[in-house]
């Protein structure tokens, strides 16, 4: 019996130290949600209906910071689709100039 405890006890520590090593990696950045086509140009109030036109002609989600305007590009842009032309805060892992994003909140 101590044997089986000890064993889920090590079991739950491992998970424990993985999802604390995940959220280290997790940002937060405030922006817009433009295209890829329009950029930081895209990135205000009055760019929503343009920003929907253009992701419906092709071009592909990006987070526009409001920090210094860096463009990011967004590997997994269906977690996108219900705020575009928003200004939002997006959580998630940034590699160069590409972020997953894991969560999204309207600000």
């Amino acid at each position: 019996m101590r044997k089986l405890i000890s064993v889920l006890l090590a079991g739950a520590l491992i998970v424990l130290m993985a999802s604390v090593s995940f959220a280290a990696n997790a940002q937060t950045v405030n922006g817009w949600i433009s295209d890829s086509k329009c950029g930081a140009k895209g990135a205000n109030a009055n760019a929503e209906g343009c920003t929907k036109k253009c992701i419906e002609a092709g071009a592909s989600p990006v987070v526009v910071t409001d920090k210094d305007q860096t463009v990011l590009k967004v590997d997994n842009p269906d977690a996108l689709k219900e705020h575009l032309g928003h200004h939002v805060a997006v959580t998630g892992e940034i590699k160069g100039d590409t972020i997953h994003v894991d969560s999204v909140k309207i600000l």
